[in-house]
């Protein structure tokens, strides 16, 4: 076999295994959550779907694979100025995934490129309107400002961003040891605030409860006082009620038969008992010139006019 056939038989080979090559390569496994975009003589033909596929070998071509499952891509970090001209150092991480494979695919040369690039640049735009406090306190205000922006492309693009975030704000030292300085200054205003306040309230609480002491007190006394007028008032009454009875009775009893004979008896039994303490000791008493007319005491007492009797006891009793 002469050097020509031989080289003819390894072309001819050559090409088999080409064509087989394309063959094979006309036949498309896509995974799940995959798009492969073809094209057909340089035109878009179609997008592939998670399944088998046969392509025209030589016509048909997969340009492009798209990986449609969410994303992570890192946001370096870069150099921002805030309002207060204050240098920081903000990082993040984008979370994003392709909806549409045709404009990720022809919209944009590197759409994680550009998403990174639009987020860096939106993350200093907003940096560049707040102050140093505020950037520490409005990480959301500059998430939420980065997804809106990149929401605008996002149809253009054929992508979704779900969220922005931003992992670090990185100050200088010396900025650093300043806010070190005006969180300590606060925390100890705070202490001495409280501290104040407490003193206040324990005062206060100190005085409303003198102020209610006194008050029970004093609205002690008062009832004890009430109470005690209340006593005398029914005591006085008692004896005011008794003292009329006893008048009833002793005038109901003079009027009775004999009523003035058991009186004079009453008064000359009295007489006697007063008369055997004269002799006493320490006495010292004003007695008529003749204490043994007996008569004529009684004729003073006139037992027999009970009205006078009666006037007589009621003015004694109300001395």
């Amino acid at each position: 076999m002469s050097a020509i056939e031989i080289f003819s038989q390894v072309i001819i080979g050559a090409f088999a295994v080409y064509l087989t090559f394309k063959f094979l390569q006309a036949l498309r496994l896509v995974p799940n959550q995959y798009a492969h975009i073809v094209e057909r003589l340089g035109n878009y033909q179609k997008t592939l779907g998670p399944g088998f596929h046969a392509l025209i070998p030589f016509v048909d071509k997969v340009v492009y694979k798209q990986d449609l499952r969410e994303e992570t891509i890192e946001v370096e970090p870069q150099e921002c100025f805030t309002k207060d001209n204050v240098k920081v150092e903000v990082d993040g991480v984008l979370y994003i995934s392709v909806v549409d494979p045709v404009n990720a695919s022809y919209g944009i040369t590197d759409y994680r490129y550009a998403a990174v690039q639009l987020a860096q640049t939106t993350t200093r735009s907003v940096i560049g309107q707040m102050e140093l406090d505020e950037t520490f306190e409005e990480r959301a205000k500059m998430s939420k400002e980065v997804v809106r922006v990149l929401g605008d492309v996002e149809r253009l693009w054929g992508i979704r961003v779900h969220r922005y975030e931003i992992k670090n704000i990185d100050t200088p030292r010396t900025v650093q040891k300043a806010m070190e300085r005006q969180m300590t200054a606060e925390r100890e205003r705070r202490a001495v605030i409280a501290t104040s306040e407490g003193v206040r309230d324990s005062n206060v609480n100190d005085a409303q409860g003198r102020r209610a002491e006194i008050v029970n007190i004093s609205e002690a006394e008062m009832q004890r006082r009430i109470n005690e007028a209340e006593g005398w008032a029914q005591e006085i009454e008692a004896i005011a009620e008794a003292t009329a009875v006893s008048i009833e009775q002793i005038a109901e009893a003079l009027s009775q038969p004999k009523g003035k004979e058991a009186m004079d008896l009453q008064l000359k039994q009295k007489y006697l008992t007063v008369l055997e303490g004269l002799g006493k000791d320490g006495n010292q008493i004003i007695l008529p010139k003749d204490i043994t007319d007996y008569d004529a005491l009684m004729e003073g007492l006139a037992l027999d006019k009970p009205e006078r009797i009666l006037t007589d006891e009621t003015t004694e009793d109300t001395r």
